[in-house]
């Protein structure tokens, strides 16, 4: 994927010796030489080596919940870095972190009795789950129960199920033969997942996967009553239902998991991302008292053959009691919420725009500003080049897909999402220039899909 345009490439004058360093979800030969360097950060701003300041407005990749350059979590891992760096939790070992946040985040699950699988990240998490859905039926006698659903948009990370999970196609493409048993249906409809229940056979389904607002396929916050829906099907054909809350937990949607807004209990979270702000890589996944009960309660279940390197790395976890600490001393948590509104509100007007087909914006503090059909057909490269654009403006968005996305940390403040829609704004004016479209402004009604 490209990501810089030869035009900006030369006004940004950022040529540099060539990178050794691979970057994820890039075209290596646009950014081998045109690498965007950060060096520092501050709360919601970062600095790049020339000495700009820019508004962070993605919370990086979805996760600086608290904002950057926080000495609490800093000074928390040099404590623990000095006492035991790192340490297998294998077979009986285990260390005081871990177990302190296995047990502060099984108290505060939307399930009972939980219990925590400690990763290394999202990617890992969603793969834990899904081994851990198929392994559950198997213990519990039903091997043929192997059959995982996703949704179309959805983003599961890029391990080998995620790969196989993934509803945006480009993700799925040129990795050859997936995993078998695993489809995708289309990501707002109850009737689709009814009807692949009785195409596939609701006994030969171990799990359905969920994020409640799809992230990285374009910010998509589900239908009003759909995930109660999703809850009810997966509880009366004893499907798992599992959420991948790695984007929308830790105050993202105004909820620790994110999935407590519908008001219903899954079998698995996966999460990662916010639980450290970012500070320290960690992910796990929170499975329910019931999917946890054969392998803890019975003697003759086998054990769980699964886990990474670093699970319940000791610094890692140091990171994330730190991280919390500040999540619940600010009231960070509620943020999401608090400022959903303002965001929307904030952003509304960008849905007049010639360019732009619609906002979506309204569940949690993230937001995405969809380009037109029209506006994608005339250089599909166009929301790359506006990400670039309203770079220039000082403030960092995300492209995806036919849109940018907004995800500020929890530590915003209302009058900043002001400066992140003006650099919008002056990026499609630029853009719409040098396609010699009409930038005037249409006399109608912004085209916003409010959510909640």
């Amino acid at each position: 994927m490209a990501v810089m345009s030869s035009t900006l490439q030369a006004a940004a004058g950022r040529r540099r010796t060539d990178t050794r360093l691979w970057h994820p979800f890039a075209k290596m030969s646009d950014v081998r030489e045109h690498e965007f360097v950060l060096t520092r950060g501050e709360d919601v701003w970062v600095w790049d080596d020339q000495g700009r300041r820019y508004y962070d407005g993605t919370a990086s990749l979805w996760y600086a919940n608290v904002g950057h350059g926080r000495r609490e979590i800093a000074e928390a891992i040099a404590r623990q870095l000095e006492q035991l760096e790192a340490y297998s939790i294998f077979n009986d070992l285990t260390n005081r972190p871990a177990r302190e946040l296995a047990a502060r985040l099984s108290a505060l699950a939307p399930m009972p009795d939980a219990r925590v699988i400690m990763t290394s990240g999202g990617a890992d998490s969603i793969d834990t789950a899904a081994k851990l859905a198929r392994q559950y039926w198997h213990v519990m006698g039903h091997g043929e129960r192997m059959h995982l659903i996703s949704r179309t948009c959805s983003y599961h990370g890029t391990h080998g199920f995620g790969t196989s999970l993934a509803g945006i196609p480009g993700n799925r493409e040129g990795w050859g033969p997936l995993h078998p048993n695993v489809s995708v249906i289309q990501h707002d409809s109850l009737e689709a997942l009814e009807r692949e229940l009785e195409v596939i056979g609701a006994d030969h389904v171990a799990a359905f996967f969920c994020e409640p607002v799809i992230g990285a396929g374009g910010v998509h916050a589900p239908p009003p009553g759909y995930i109660e829906g999703v809850a009810e099907i997966c509880r009366r054909t004893g499907v798992l239902m599992i959420i991948d809350s790695v984007i929308c937990a830790f105050g993202r949607l105004g909820t620790w998991f994110g999935i407590e807004r519908w008001g219903v209990e899954p079998d698995m979270i996966t999460f990662a991302k916010g639980v450290t702000s970012g500070y320290l890589p960690l992910g796990g996944v929170m499975v329910s008292g019931r999917v946890a009960e054969p392998f803890w309660d019975r003697p003759d279940a086998p054990p769980l053959r699964h886990g990474p390197t670093y699970s319940g790395h000791p610094t890692c976890a140091a990171a994330a009691l730190a991280n919390l600490d500040i999540l619940e001393r600010e009231n960070l948590i509620v943020r999401g919420q608090e400022l959903e509104g303002a965001l929307r509100a904030a952003l509304e007007p960008l849905a007049q725009h010639p360019l732009v087909a619609e906002v979506r914006a309204g569940v949690g503090l993230l937001a995405a500003v969809e380009l037109a059909p029209e506006t994608i057909a005339h250089s599909a490269a166009a929301p790359l080049e506006l990400f670039q654009r309203v770079r220039e403006h000082g403030v960092l968005v995300r492209p995806l897909g036919g849109s940018v996305a907004i995800s500020p940390p929890l530590t915003a403040q209302p009058e900043h999402f002001a400066l992140i829609a003006d650099a919008v704004a002056r990026g499609l004016d630029e853009l719409g220039d040098r396609a010699g479209a009409s930038t005037e402004r249409y006399d109608r009604a912004p085209m916003v899909r409010a959510e909640g």
